[in-house]
């Protein structure tokens, strides 16, 4: 590896798809517990109790004629013309997701070939040698991605990466799983590319999987709904209060590992870009990480989200993040030359994995 190397971001991009659902939308969904017992609170009091917890109050489903690998297009497209990237000079197209392309009304995935592959299909690459493969990595794909680029980079094999998070929630989830609400769609890109300066890029990362009692607190499952005509049909699901605690107790410790291998302290970090996955937890994973420093209070500013507006669209959530910020999309936050940014996630595997930027 080329230490005097060091993986820069040249670009980013996104694609927010244009149809809002609001939390109110939920009203006439009927839940059903996991054991098949129809929920018997009333919906308006599940939909005020979920966003107390998470802070969502809206997300993003993408229109029916879209697909994940639609939504990734957009988004790669965002990025290439924003830094006038000649497509044919990309040396990897990397694309983060987990349930492939999707049909409107339909629940079956198809991944072959490659949603990458397709991705490159549409920028109409010519260049064999730029190579296209996907990354399916639960919510933390699209930063694990970045991890395999800046690889590539450093051992002299790229110049140009393109990472792209994306995802289509809604076509994979449980109309009657109260956890459905928390979904949504979108598509995040970035293009890292090599540079000798010093200082800048990625400085670390760490990442974990957990499998011996974690591997499945996330997985495909049929309907809560015993007799739902799609029942035949598999599921994105769940156990929230694991993944909770699972999160608190271990992401902060990936975070922390990250730090110190950057040989920096906590003061020095600007931004903490975590995965949108639950307001309420990420606000924990924040408390938690700086308690390990004896720090009892956070920055105020120092954690940007988008959560109640996007919702949870896995992969894409902190490339959509970081592209609104460096874009002047999201209030008082701004990254500036010198900041420098903590990124972290966790999902489905179980995953973790952090960087730390340098911008």
């Amino acid at each position: 590896m080329n230490q005097k190397i060091r993986s820069l971001i040249k670009s980013t991009g996104k694609y927010i798809p244009h149809k809002i659902v609001k939390n109110e939308d939920f009203m006439t969904h009927s839940f059903f517990e996991k054991d098949g017992s129809p929920v018997l609170r009333n919906n308006a009091d599940v939909i005020n109790k979920f966003q107390a917890i998470t802070d969502i109050e809206e997300r993003r489903y993408a229109d029916p004629e879209q697909m994940t690998s639609d939504l990734a297009h957009l988004a790669a497209k965002n990025a290439i013309e924003r830094c006038h990237q000649n497509p044919e000079e990309l040396d990897y197209i990397i694309v983060a997701h987990n349930f492939g392309d999707i049909k409107f009304g339909e629940n079956r995935t198809d991944m072959v070939p490659t949603l990458a592959s397709r991705v490159k299909h549409k920028l109409g690459i010519q260049n064999p040698n730029c190579v296209a493969y996907d990354l399916p990595f639960g919510c933390p794909g699209w930063l694990q991605g970045m991890i395999q680029a800046n690889y590539y980079i450093q051992s002299g094999d790229a110049k140009n990466v393109m990472v792209i998070g994306a995802e289509a929630l809604s076509r994979i989830i449980d109309p009657h799983d109260k956890d459905s609400m928390i979904y949504s769609d979108g598509a995040g890109a970035t293009i890292l590319t090599a540079s000798e300066k010093q200082g800048k890029g990625i400085l670390s990362h760490k990442s974990q999987t957990h499998t011996q009692n974690e591997a499945w607190f996330l997985r495909m499952e049929g309907s809560s709904k015993e007799d739902y005509e799609a029942y035949k049909n598999i599921y994105l699901k769940m156990d929230g209060r694991k993944v909770y605690e699972y999160a608190l107790v271990n992401v902060p410790l990936v975070m922390q590992m990250a730090v110190e291998k950057a040989g920096i302290t906590p003061d020095k970090i600007t931004k903490v870009l975590v995965h949108q996955a639950n307001g309420k937890m990420d606000e924990a994973i924040l408390k938690r990480f700086f308690k390990l420093y004896d720090i009892d209070n956070p920055p105020s500013d120092i954690m940007p989200m988008t959560i109640a507006k996007l919702g949870n669209s896995s992969v894409a959530t902190i490339p959509t993040l970081l592209d609104m910020i460096l874009n002047n999309e999201m209030g008082d936050h701004h990254l500036v030359e010198g900041d420098i940014a903590l990124l972290a996630s966790v999902g489905a595997g179980m995953n973790i994995n952090a960087m730390i930027y340098q911008f």
